[in-house]
């Protein structure tokens, strides 16, 4: 009988990934799941708080949409069968029924900035990891191998603590080879292309007309294209930007890649597609500082990341090591909170400052 491996899905882009990683393991029975919770998690998700995250309705029906489309099997939620191996896109939530396998984690992307939730979740790591989005991956250290997109990628997971010996630079699919989206039938050239965020709606503040108004400047009367994330709410964001920048035109749908290669300048604030704008070259602006960026940006293997993944997934499912498992000693710290208090001081209430 063929070894089974569940992916767990999330965002379509994750879910490309997963895709294109099972596809490299065609002598194992490879099943599917969107991104699922339980625990507080699932508190939440009931109460319809997750909606703008991969634990949402939203982002689960596009994934499933997804999975049918292309006839793959589908166990939601994981529980079918006793799987030898879990590929994971986010180590944010470490769901239950796969504590005791072995997990491998892949970066899907650029993560977050590290704010004031991300050293709170460094100091007190008994907090949900998610209160600081992305910043936090890799830091649940419940899987053998965390394939990352380039040695930038490495040294930062490094710095926030992740295990050195649990990295592998594998480059990660759909960043992997982007020369490939020269090839495209997009109709404009030599455009200004603004690829938004969804900021707003996962609950991070945006000046939006600040930053369409900054998008024209920039753009010095060329022509001004805006492509909407996938999580936004396209009518608000539409309807803003006719009113700020007037005879722009706005895509929601459509391969963000392949505009990226027809522009001649790219415009992101939190967004990977800043990283297929520096791999192609491009003239680019970002709220990352560029030479950080750089040294970020996902290696060039012409699309080989997902047979890279496909190697160490083989690897881990033939050697029969014990799996690490999740350990459930969260303890209370002993590091103090006066290094976050003092860094993030003009957040915090004057009288938590005075107390603390």
């Amino acid at each position: 009988m063929q070894k089974k491996i569940l992916f767990i899905c999330g965002s379509i882009n994750q879910t490309t990934q997963m895709h294109q990683i099972a596809k490299a393991l065609p002598e194992y029975e490879t099943w599917f799941t969107p991104y699922y919770s339980d625990g507080v998690e699932k508190v939440i998700y009931h109460a319809r708080l997750a909606e703008m995250t991969v634990m949402g309705n939203k982002l689960i029906r596009r994934c499933l949409t997804y999975l049918q489309q292309h006839n793959l099997p589908i166990d939601n939620g994981g529980n079918k069968y006793d799987y030898e191996l879990v590929v994971t896109c986010s180590d944010l939530v470490v769901q239950k029924n796969i504590r005791h396998k072995k997990i491998i984690l892949v970066q899907e992307g650029m993560t977050d900035p590290e704010n004031l939730a991300f050293h709170l979740v460094k100091t007190l790591p008994f907090l949900p990891r998610w209160i600081a989005g992305t910043s936090t991956t890799g830091l649940s250290h419940t899987y053998q191998k965390f394939c990352v997109a380039s040695e930038g990628y490495r040294d930062l997971f490094i710095r926030k603590g992740v295990h050195p010996e649990k990295i592998s630079v594998t480059g990660i699919p759909n960043f992997d080879h982007c020369t490939q989206y020269y090839r495209n039938d997009f109709p404009h050239k030599n455009f200004v292309l603004v690829c938004t965020s969804d900021s707003r709606e996962t609950f991070k503040y945006e000046n939006r007309k600040k930053f369409i108004e900054d998008a024209l400047k920039v753009a010095n009367g060329r022509h001004l294209i805006f492509k909407l994330h996938p999580n936004e709410n396209f009518t608000k964001a539409t309807r803003e930007i006719n009113r700020w920048a007037p005879g722009a035109l706005v895509y929601h749908t459509g391969s963000a890649e392949q505009m990226i290669a027809n522009c001649e300048t790219l415009i992101t604030r939190f967004s990977s597609t800043v990283y297929v704008g520096l791999a192609l070259g491009k003239e680019v602006y970002s709220d990352y500082p560029l030479d950080v960026l750089k040294k970020l940006t996902p290696i060039q293997n012409e699309g080989n990341s997902a047979s890279n993944i496909a190697k160490i997934i083989r690897n881990e499912v033939e050697n029969g090591a014990i799996p690490i498992g999740y350990s459930k000693s969260r303890l209370l710290p002993t590091a103090n909170l006066s290094p976050v208090l003092k860094r993030y001081s003009n957040l915090i209430p004057r009288r938590l400052r005075q107390n603390s």
